[in-house]
């Protein structure tokens, strides 16, 4: 099968995340895709499969070191990337990916950038989640500016901390987490390298922070675009990681878009 591993969200070589894409999947089991999803030890691994909704170009799965995805957003970047690559067509303007959390468009422009799925669950959280919050980044209650749930499917709870280098200073407790995945984000200020500063940190996942994250950066963007934040920003993540991601938001009406640079880095077959 023909192998591809696309690097995301950054213009930089080897500075983005890296997803590992497997094409015409159709006759991997679950089994193999999550074996090979552990072997890569990358945050994802994808599968690209015929679609079943006749509205879709392709149908996508999304692996993590220790679970199955309904959605992620590099993923969804780097497949997308991967597939048009190979020589996909896609039926309309818009590229349209199936996943188990519904049909995502993706468009092309100067970047690949898909439209947010709506959020599974949102709104404010609860005391008891936020004292587990700090705990879990050993900060005090007292330093987060607000927290709302931005799920869209990995189970995102979103943190705004005062700046860039309070997110950049965390050094959070992973046994506290406690199933948590927790997303970060504070303003640089002007000048800086990007509009905003993102971390992501998910060990219950198998992975302790994402490099660079399209669905937190989605969620976020549906939370605070256009509000708290400008309705376009950019995000820089991964800095902690020694990467340069860069994730370009913007906010058109209700629809939030979140797109990147991608690039093929590695391309071969793969035996399963």
């Amino acid at each position: 099968m023909r192998f591809s591993q696309v690097d995301v969200f950054s213009a930089e070589p080897l500075l983005g995340n890296p997803v590992a894409v497997v094409h015409d999947a159709g006759d991997v089991t679950d089994e193999q895709m999550a074996a090979f999803a552990r072997w890569t030890n990358l945050s994802e691994t994808t599968f690209l499969l015929p679609p079943t909704d006749p509205a879709a170009d392709y149908r996508l799965r999304i692996f993590t070191p220790g679970d199955e995805l309904p959605f992620a957003g590099h993923p969804t970047l780097g497949s997308a990337h991967a597939w048009l690559e190979a020589g996909g067509v896609r039926a309309g303007e818009d590229v349209v990916q199936e996943c188990s959390a519904g049909l995502v468009r993706i468009r092309r422009a100067e970047r690949l950038a898909f439209a947010a799925p709506p959020l599974v669950r949102s709104g404010p959280v609860s005391d008891e989640d936020a004292e587990a919050i700090a705990s879990a980044l050993r900060i005090p209650r007292s330093d987060v500016v607000d927290t709302a749930w931005v799920d869209n499917g990995p189970g995102w709870v979103g943190v705004l901390l005062a700046d860039a280098e309070a997110v950049l200073a965390l050094q959070p407790d992973w046994a506290a987490f406690g199933g948590l995945d927790i997303g970060v984000v504070g303003p640089y200020p002007a000048g800086g390298p990007a509009d905003v500063e993102v971390r992501a940190f998910c060990p219950g996942l198998g992975i302790t922070e994402d490099p660079v994250t399209g669905s937190l950066n989605a969620g976020l963007g549906q939370w605070l675009a256009g509000d708290r934040l400008p309705s376009s920003y950019v995000a820089s993540q991964g800095t902690a990681l020694q990467r340069a991601g860069r994730v370009h938001v913007v906010r058109e009406g209700q629809e939030v878009w979140v797109g990147g640079d991608t690039r093929t880095t590695v391309a071969g077959t793969v035996a399963l």
